[in-house]
């Protein structure tokens, strides 16, 4: 899949962290676990805020490879790309995405992320996400069959 196309107003150090933020959706695209293992703070913490707790990095390694539903297709916009001192990194977008569940049709997902990455040496590492899917036009928090 294409990554998503850089803002022309980005510096160097927020299209590096934008081009992460794409390299970690076509790990999980990819199914590549190790991938994004590596790619995550071993303390890292995340929350989906329709989960009722935060999940540790072994969950969000098998929420995207394993029998979790696959990743057919998706797109990012970028909605703020900041990196502090060189060392910090956040990252709030837009996601839109086809998932493929292993029995059933293929799902549409809309919602909002924010990342939060550290550098160590030359890579950024992933050590926290949060956010969640959009609701649909019934606001029960579910997704739309794709079409």
């Amino acid at each position: 899949m294409p990554p998503s196309p850089l803002p022309p107003d980005f510096d160097a150090g927020q299209a590096e962290l934008w081009r992460r933020v794409n390299e970690l959706w076509e790990l999980s695209a990819r199914r590549d676990a190790q991938g994004i293992r590596d790619a995550l703070h071993p303390d890292y913490v995340g929350w989906d805020m329709s989960a009722p707790l935060p999940h540790a990095r072994d969950a969000a390694v098998h929420s995207a490879s394993g029998e979790s539903p696959k990743l057919a297709r998706y797109a990012l916009e970028p909605l703020s790309v900041r990196v502090y001192e060189g060392m910090v990194g956040v990252v709030h977008y837009r996601y839109s995405a086809i998932v493929e569940p292993r029995a059933g049709e293929p799902v549409h997902v809309t919602g909002k992320w924010t990342e939060i990455y550290a550098r160590q040496g030359q890579r950024w590492l992933m050590v926290a996400v949060s956010g969640r899917p959009d609701r649909n036009e019934d606001d029960r928090g579910t997704v739309a069959p794709a079409t």
